[in-house]
This record gives structure tokens, sequence and C-alpha cells, in this order.
């Protein structure tokens, strides 16, 4: 008998997708299974599952063993039995997000904020500790904040760079090149649900951008905070002074206020 189509799948997917997804979900809880027996399952063609499951495989969400044979050897070769992969089984969520949060809460609890902030300068010396000698190579700024980018991008951040204002030309007018530098976009954040609770993960982060960098460095927004990217100005004007972090101010009420231009790079 046909299953229905599940209720969490979006609408705006494609039938293709709806379809696909279906497939994926039918491993996911019947465990392995022929591309016969998911048809019967689902009440489509042979063909139509034979070529879901082949974009799923081709995709590495999914991967093939043979099927044990029962009775005699017969000609031919044994059918395929479908399997999720991780990657495959990723596509239906997990608690990860919550198992960290609930296991800093216990860290913070137990041994204390001291602890907590001694994990997040931890997590950020493994994520970045591998890239350092790339990082620090060049020797302005601007380039190490370049070569950061391509590390962050290696580690799952979709990181990117791009310049920033402009010196007065022709002049040396105090003031007018002080935002002359570079900014760090971070369009993903694999942290973020646990960074929103928990801001010492993004505070450890931001002082190990400013020694890889060689320079102060301001945090302009996060993804945590719900802005559109973790958005970092690197100044590379000589004699920049060090800037604090003055990403949300507070309210009358006593609320933090959100930064100006919504954490959109400039």
């Amino acid at each position: 008998m046909p299953r229905a189509a599940h209720p969490h799948v979006p609408s705006q997917v494609s039938a293709e997708g709806k379809t696909r997804h279906e497939v994926a979900r039918l491993l996911l809880e019947q465990g392995p299974m022929t591309a016969v027996v998911v048809a019967e399952q689902l009440g489509i063609s042979p063909t139509a599952v034979r070529r879901h499951l082949d974009a799923l495989v081709a995709d590495g969400e999914a991967e093939t063993r043979d099927a044990p044979r029962r009775g005699p050897r017969g000609r031919g070769r044994p059918a395929k039995l479908f399997l999720l992969t991780e990657p495959g089984r990723a596509r239906f969520g997990h608690a990860y997000d919550d198992l960290a949060v609930s296991a800093i809460r216990f860290l913070a609890e137990h041994a204390g904020e001291d602890a907590v902030r001694a994990f997040a300068e931890r997590r950020i010396e493994k994520l970045v500790g591998p890239h350092r000698s790339a990082i620090t190579a060049p020797g302005d700024p601007a380039t190490r904040a370049e070569a950061l980018a391509t590390a962050l991008s290696r580690e799952g951040y979709a990181a990117s760079t791009r310049q920033v204002g402009a010196p007065a030309a022709g002049r040396n007018v105090p003031g007018t090149s002080r935002n002359v530098g570079a900014q760090l976009c971070q369009h993903h954040c694999p942290v973020a649900h646990v960074a929103a609770e928990f801001p010492q993960l993004c505070e450890a982060e931001t002082e190990a951008f400013a020694k890889l960098l060689g320079t102060h460095v301001q945090r302009l927004a996060t993804i945590a905070r719900g802005d559109s990217a973790c958005t970092t100005h690197v100044p590379v004007t000589a004699g920049q002074p060090a800037h604090p972090e003055p990403a949300r101010t507070a309210s009358p009420e006593g609320r933090t206020a959100r930064i100006p231009n919504g954490g959109k790079p400039a």
C-alpha cells in the first residue's frame, strides 16, 4: 500500500525531491532494503526507485552491499541492499546542538565559568592550529585574513574577505583612514546554536583571530546573535588603535540593542 508523503517535507520541495526524501526515510526507518522492496513500499515503479537510489549513492547519502543468499547459490549477481550513510542520516537532523548545550551547562555548573572559557579556547585552538603556519606566513594582516578565510572554509565556515574603506587621497587627516582594512565574513557557523547561549565561544574565536593576524580586530556581528554572518573587521592601517567590541549596546530597558547595520558586510 503506498505510503503517504511525510508531513515534514517542505512544500516548496519538488515532487522529485519529495520522492527521494521518502526513499531515504524508508531506508532510515526499515534498514537495508532492495530497490524492489522500496518500490513496493512506496507504490512506485522499480525504475523510478532505482533512479533515486542511484542519486543517493552518487551523493554519498547511501551505499550498497550484497544481500545474503538464501538456499542454494543460483545464477546471476546477488541482489543489492541499499542503506543510508552518516551523511544520509544527517538529512533528518541530529540533536548534537542540544547535547552540546547540555554538556557545557553541566561544565559551567560543576566546574565554573573559567572551565567554559578554557574549553572555548581549546576548541578554537584545535580548529585553527593545523592551519597556523599557512595563516601566519604572510606579513600583513590583510593577506593573513585571506589565508584565515581559506582555513575557516575548509573547516565548514564558508568564509571570505573583502577590502573596506579608503584613506583620504593626498591628505593625512586624523580619523579619515580609521576603518581602512578587511572584513572577514563567516557565512556559516556550525556552533551558532551553542554560541547563542555561551558567547565564550565567539570571544575565544575573536581573540584567536587577533593573535593569528597580528593586529587588533573588531567583531561587528555574529550569527549567534541573529545576524546574517559573523563579521570581523581587520584594520590594516599602521598605528590603528584597538577598538572595544561594540556589537550591541544596552537599551533603556536593560536589553541589548542590535547593531545598526544588522551585521551586513560593509
